[in-house]
């Protein structure tokens, strides 16, 4: 499969498939990144057209220039301060929700691995967008925080839910409360992040383990992911057992389980094929 470059309607969100990986790049470098509604209104298209689209297999999210994203454009948000709201109370609200669902919501529903690639800080709404994806990445001299507090913000697009799934519901009051920032070492003992490697490193590496996860059984990794999502809100053991054994009968199914067992007997690496 030859690189695509994606057109996203827009300067701020850079997109390009290659070999399966669906790479999307915020770019605002200027601004650290900040999300801008242009910005979002592509990543919510780009990633709705992922989840049907079978060329892509994994989609990964990061930031161009030294940030992942700054989270909210805090000057944008000082003009709608200045000026006023142009929009109703209720709107506001309704549009938030539009936006949060097709991005953070997005990426954590995708029936297909995420992953993000930080090098740099993720904050605020950025860090939510960040944690939304299945796995992390970080160059070790990135941070995360979630900064909210510091501009009298309560959180939002996930954050305080995958936040509190990842480390635990006082740690996370803890992170929201102060907002102090989380070098890589701390993020990665916290699990906050997969791996931390150098700078040097980061890109390679990255691209090392996107491939692995678009070359895997896709049809498999959809229901893993509906399978964790599961154990993680069901109460009922019966629960999580019976879709375990409805989607492992379905995965017995697949060519990639079929050609996985051939190649296993013959002591050959499997070739998956997404079906």
């Amino acid at each position: 499969m030859t690189q695509q470059m994606i057109d996203t309607g827009t300067d701020h969100l850079l997109a390009q498939l290659n070999e399966g990986v669906l790479t999307l790049t915020f770019n605002r470098p200027e601004a650290r990144n900040a999300l801008s509604g242009d910005l979002l209104q592509a990543l919510g298209n780009q990633l709705s057209d992922a989840e049907i689209n079978p060329d892509v297999r994994c989609v990964v999210v990061t930031g161009s220039g030294n940030a992942f994203c700054a989270g909210g454009d805090v000057k944008a948000m000082s003009n709608v301060n200045s000026n006023g709201a142009t929009s109703p109370l209720e709107t506001l609200i309704h549009r938030q929700r539009l936006n949060q669902r097709s991005t953070s919501g997005r990426l954590n529903k995708m029936p297909k691995p995420t992953l993000a690639v930080i090098s740099g800080p993720a904050a605020g709404a950025g860090l939510s967008i960040a944690l939304a994806c299945d796995l992390r990445i970080m160059s070790s001299t990135a941070f995360m925080t979630t900064a909210f507090a510091k501009v009298g913000f309560s959180g939002d697009y996930g954050g305080t839910l995958f936040m509190s799934q990842l480390v635990g519901t006082a740690k996370a009051r803890e992170l929201y409360f102060l907002s102090e920032r989380i070098g890589a070492e701390e993020a990665e003992r916290l699990g906050l992040t997969n791996w931390v490697v150098t700078p040097e490193d980061l890109q390679a590496r990255a691209t090392d383990i996107a491939r692995k996860l678009a070359s895997g059984p896709t049809v498999a990794f959809s229901y893993m992911k509906e399978n964790l999502a599961r154990a993680l809100t069901s109460a009922d053991v019966h629960d999580c057992l019976d879709l375990e054994a409805s989607h492992h009968i379905h995965c017995g199914g697949t060519a990639d389980h079929k050609n996985a067992v051939e190649a296993f007997i013959a002591k050959r690496a499997p070739v998956f094929e997404g079906k």
